[in-house]
C-alpha cells in the first residue's frame, strides 16, 4: 500500500475513533446547570401580569407530555402569583385613599352627580310601573308615555355616569377601578388562554431521536433555541422575586418600626372597649388597627408571592434541565450518524483498495480486467453514496412510491440497458445463439465470438453473398436486436436458404429442349439436401401448424432482348452453398455442350 493510502487510511480510522468515543461519552448525558440567558426588564403597571403571560408563551414551546407536566405547573404558579398580585393591589387601592386634588374632587362630584341622577330616575321608573299596573284608558296611555320618556331620561343619565367614571379611571384618581378593570381583562384573556392551550396540547412532539441526521440536527437546534427562551423565562422570575423580597424587607423594616406603638395601640383598643361607639379616639384607634392588619396582610402575601416566583423558577430550571438532556440525546444520535457515515467511507476506500490489489494484471487481461475493475468501483461507491444518503435523510417513508418513481426514471434512462440485458435470455434459449455460431445481424454476416449480459461480438465475414472471407473486424452489438430487431443464425437447425443461377440462351435458340435436361440436372444435384429440408420443415410445419413449403427445384424463364434467361432456384445448406453452387455450374455446363449451346454461360444471381 502507498504512502498516501496509508495515510488517507489512518485519518478515517482516526475519525471513527473519535465518533465513537463520543458516542460512548454522550451515551448517558444528562442535565447540567443550565446556560444563563440575559435577563428581561419588567414592564411597570398596576399589577404585573407579566410571569402568567411568560408562563403561557412557555406552553406553547411544550411537547411531550413530560414538558407538558412542566408547563402546567408552571401556569398555575404564574396564575397564582398573578391572582395574589391582583388581591393585593385591590386591597391597597381601597384601603389607601388618594390624594385630594380640586380636578380630582370635580370629578368624584360628578361621578355622584350623575349616581344620584341615573337613581333618582330608576325610583321614578320603579313609580311609574306600579302606577301603571293599577291604571286603565286614558291614564294608562298617559303612564306609558311617562314611562318611555322616563326610560330615555335613565339611559342619558347612565351614559353620562359612565363617561364620568372613565374621565376619573383615565386621570388616575381612582385606582380600584383601573385595577378592577384589568383584573376583568385578565380573567378574560385567562379563559381565552385555557382554550389555545388545549389547542397547544395536540402540537406533535420534537422527535429528538430521530433516525436521520438532518432529523437530529433539526431536533436539536430546536431544542436549543427553547433551552435559551426558557432561560430567559427562569431568569425573569427569578428578577420578580428578587424586587419583591426589597419590597418585603422595606416592608418589614416598616413593620418592626412600628412593632413599639402596637402594644399601645391594643392596650388604648381595650380600654375604649367600653366607651361610646363612634367617639373620636375609638375612630382614630380602629384606623390604627386596620393598618396595621393591612401591612401583615402585605407581607404575608409578598411571602406567597415571592415562594410562588421562587418554585415557578425551579420549575423552568427543570424543564431546561429536560429541555438539554433531550438535546444532548439528539447531539449523541447525531455523533452516531457521523460515525455510521464515517465507517461507510471507510468500508467503501477499503473495498476499493481490495478491489485494485485483487483485479490487477498484466497483458491480454489488462483492459478487461480494468474495466471489470471500474465497474465494481462504481457500484460499491453508488452503494455507499446510497446508504449515507439513508444515513442523513432517513429512510423513505413512502417507499412503494419512492421506489416506482425511480424505478420509472431509471427504466426511461437505461432503456437500452434493460433491453439489452433482457436480449441475452432470448439469444440463451432455443433459437438463440452459441460462440462459434455464424449469424447474421443488422445485415452484418461473421462468427459469434462472444456473448455477454449487454453485448454480443461476432468476427466479421462480410455479408450472405460473400461468406467464407474474413475482414479481422470485431463488429459488437447491443442484446436489444434479439427484441426489437432480427438475426439469422446459418449454423443451428433452420439453417437452409434458397440460392439461384441465371442462365442466358441466345434468342436463336429454342431454350425448351433445355428446361426439361437443366430440371433434372438440378433435381439430382439437390435431392439429398431437398429431402433433408422437406423433412426438417415438416416437422416445423406441424409443430407451429403453418403450411409446408415445398424444397423441389424451379426453372423459370424471362425474355430478355438479347436472349431468354433461364432462372433456376434450389434449397442448399448455408455452409455449402458455394460448394453446391460449384458442382451445379459444372454440370450445366456439361449439359449446354451437349446440347450444342457453347455461347451459353451459367451465372449467379
Amino acid at each position: 500500500m502507498k504512502s498516501r493510502q496509508w495515510v488517507v487510511t489512518l485519518g478515517l480510522l482516526g475519525l471513527v475513533a473519535a465518533a465513537i468515543t463520543g458516542a460512548i461519552l454522550t451515551r448517558n448525558w444528562g442535565s447540567d446547570t443550565p446556560p444563563t440567558a440575559r435577563t428581561t426588564a419588567i414592564r411597570k403597571m398596576l399589577v404585573n401580569e407579566r410571569p402568567l403571560k411568560t408562563a403561557r408563551t412557555m406552553a406553547k414551546l411544550a411537547s411531550g407530555w413530560d414538558e407538558r407536566n412542566f408547563a402546567n405547573e408552571a401556569l398555575r404558579l404564574g396564575d397564582h402569583e398573578v391572582d395574589l398580585a391582583f388581591a393585593d393591589a385591590l386591597r391597597d387601592a381601597a384601603n389607601s385613599p388618594v390624594q385630594s386634588t380640586p380636578q380630582a374632587r370635580e370629578m368624584y362630584a360628578r361621578v355622584s352627580k350623575a349616581d344620584a341622577l341615573a337613581k333618582t330616575d330608576q325610583e321614578h321608573i320603579d313609580q311609574l310601573n306600579k302606577q301603571i299596573a293599577k291604571a286603565s284608558g286614558e291614564r294608562l296611555d298617559d303612564l306609558k308615555d311617562q314611562l318611555d320618556l322616563a326610560t330615555a331620561q335613565l339611559e342619558l343619565d347612565q351614559d353620562e355616569l359612565g363617561d364620568a367614571k372613565e374621565d376619573l379611571i383615565r386621570s388616575g384618581a381612582d385606582p380600584e377601578s383601573v385595577i378592577q378593570r384589568q383584573y376583568e381583562r385578565h380573567e378574560a384573556a385567562e379563559h381565552a388562554a385555557d382554550a389555545a392551550q388545549t389547542q397547544a396540547a395536540s402540537n406533535p412532539d420534537v422527535n429528538y431521536r430521530a433516525g436521520s441526521l438532518a432529523g437530529q440536527l433539526g431536533a436539536w437546534t430546536s431544542l436549543r433555541g427553547k433551552a435559551a427562551q426558557l432561560a430567559q423565562a427562569r431568569d425573569e422570575a427569578g428578577e420578580v422575586a428578587k424586587n419583591l423580597a426589597a419590597v418585603h424587607d422595606v416592608l418589614e423594616q416598616k413593620v418592626s418600626a412600628e412593632g413599639t406603638s402596637k402594644q399601645a395601640i391594643r392596650e388604648q383598643a381595650a380600654s375604649q372597649t367600653h366607651q361610646t361607639a363612634g367617639s373620636g379616639p375609638t375612630s382614630a384607634t380602629l384606623a390604627s388597627l386596620r393598618h396595621l392588619s393591612q401591612d401583615q396582610k402585605d407581607l404575608s402575601d409578598l411571602d406567597k408571592r415571592i415562594q410562588t416566583e421562587q418554585e415557578l423558577q425551579n420549575a423552568y430550571a427543570s424543564w431546561i434541565a429536560l429541555v438539554q438532556g433531550h438535546q444532548r440525546i439528539a447531539a449523541h444520535g447525531m455523533i452516531q450518524s457521523l460515525l455510521w457515515i464515517l465507517l461507510i467511507v471507510l468500508a467503501v476506500y477499503l473495498a476499493g483498495l481490495a478491489i485494485d490489489h485483487h483485479l490487477t494484471a498484466a497483458g491480454m487481461e489488462r483492459t478487461r480486467l480494468h474495466t471489470l475493475r471500474v465497474v465494481i468501483r462504481f457500484a460499491v461507491q453508488a452503494v455507499g453514496v446510497v446508504l449515507i444518503l439513508f444515513v442523513v435523510v432517513g429512510v423513505p417513508q413512502q417507499t412503494p412510491t419512492i421506489l416506482g418513481f425511480a424505478g420509472a426514471g431509471l427504466t426511461v434512462a437505461l432503456k437500452d440497458f434493460i433491453v439489452g440485458f433482457f436480449g441475452w435470455f432470448v439469444l440463451m434459449g432455443k433459437n438463440g445463439l452459441r460462440v462459434g455460431d455464424w449469424v447474421e445481424i443488422n445485415g452484418v454476416a461473421g462468427e459469434v465470438m462472444e456473448i455477454n449480459l449487454l453485448r454480443t461480438v461476432l468476427l466479421e465475414t462480410g455479408n450472405w453473398a460473400t461468406t467464407g472471407h474474413p475482414t479481422g473486424r470485431k463488429v459488437a452489438f447491443v442484446n436489444s436486436y434479439a427484441i426489437e430487431g432480427h438475426f439469422f443464425n446459418f449454423t443451428t437447425s433452420g439453417q437452409w436458404l434458397w440460392d439461384e443461377l441465371e442462365i442466358t440462351v441466345p434468342a436463336d435458340q429454342d431454350p425448351y429442349p433445355l428446361i426439361d435436361a437443366i430440371q433434372k440436372t438440378v433435381t439430382k444435384e439437390t435431392e439429398a439436401n431437398a429431402k433433408a429440408a422437406a423433412q426438417e420443415w415438416e416437422r416445423a410445419d406441424s409443430h407451429y401448424k403453418v403450411r409446408a413449403v415445398s424444397p423441389s427445384p424451379a426453372v423459370n424463364l424471362r425474355p430478355t432482348p438479347t436472349g431468354v434467361e433461364i432462372h433456376i432456384r434450389y434449397v442448399t445448406r448455408a455452409e455449402e452453398r458455394e460448394a453446391m453452387r460449384a458442382r451445379l455450374n459444372q454440370a450445366l455446363v456439361q449439359l449446354l455442350r451437349g446440347k450444342g449451346a457453347v455461347e451459353s454461360v451459367p451465372s449467379a444471381s
